[in-house]
């Protein structure tokens, strides 16, 4: 069974494309017919395409991995933000950060720099700058938290993007294809899906579009955490009392004890 359908995309204004002047010829696959200059996506291969990426993400969020959610646009990012957020996600929703993936390590020290003012409050020393350099780190982490505040969990590079608008947020697609991340992304009749690995055809200028697809994707996400959540709590319950375990190495070590003696005794006699 579908994850969406049809005429939920078709309520949500999935199926509007850009104007056919401005199409990517590449796109054509996924394009269903023209009206009024502008192209109408195939409904029915996005219902295929959205149930193929949720798939994807829900064996990722299972395995212990991490989605990153990028989406910069106006009509998207407090969307994104919300529903990865949700399913405890990493997103980026204000700028990209050039180097973000590629030089991943930098902005790890960003976000430990960030952490490090954190704990300067808590522990008082904060208080005891001067009143002109508390503002000067207050400032530091205000736009270090505009930035990176969402990806401060993240400690390893993500195992896949989640990109809307892939035209807006190239850098970013530049930086997976190079790190061989696998790509997830809604495309535009405008874009190029070749850099993409899993193509969702949709609008991705419409809020409500967007909302649809974030919500079927976040969905299958919590599928995945939960099946996880499971399979923990499965194997915690097969695993043998610490007791018995306890037990079974004692009784293998006193025999290998007395061989030990044993040997020891009559190399002597040998001689």
């Amino acid at each position: 069974m579908s994850r969406t359908n049809f005429q939920e995309l078709l309520d949500a204004g999935a199926h509007f494309g850009h104007l056919a002047r401005k199409w990517n010829p590449k796109m054509a696959p996924y394009i269903f017919d023209q009206k009024n200059g502008i192209h109408i996506i195939d409904l029915h291969k996005s219902v295929v395409k959205i149930d193929e990426a949720a798939e994807v993400l829900k064996e990722m969020a299972r395995s212990g991995r991490k989605v990153l959610f990028v989406a910069t646009k106006k009509q998207a990012k407090d969307v994104v933000a919300e529903k990865a957020a949700a399913v405890n996600m990493p997103s980026v929703t204000e700028r990209w950060p050039g180097g973000m993936l590629t030089n991943f390590p930098t902005i790890r020290k960003a976000v430990k720099k960030m952490n490090t003012i954190d704990k300067m409050k808590e522990d008082g020393t904060f208080e005891k700058l001067a009143k002109r350099e508390r503002l000067q780190v207050e400032r530091q982490r205000a736009k270090l938290e505009k930035n990176l505040g969402s990806i401060r969990d993240m400690s390893r590079l993500p195992s896949a993007l989640f990109v809307v608008d892939v035209q807006k947020e190239a850098n970013a697609v530049k930086e997976a294809n190079r790190l061989n991340i696998p790509v997830i992304a809604m495309v535009d009749t405008c874009c190029d899906p070749t850099p993409i690995d899993y193509v969702i055809p949709a609008n991705d200028d419409a809020t409500k579009s967007i909302a649809l697809v974030m919500e079927v994707l976040c969905n299958a996400i919590q599928e995945g955490l939960e099946e996880r959540k499971l399979e923990k709590e499965k194997e915690a319950q097969e695993q043998p009392a610490p007791a018995e375990e306890a037990a079974a190495p004692a009784k293998k070590l006193r025999p290998r004890r007395a061989a030990k003696v044993e040997v020891a005794e009559e190399a002597p006699q040998a001689e």
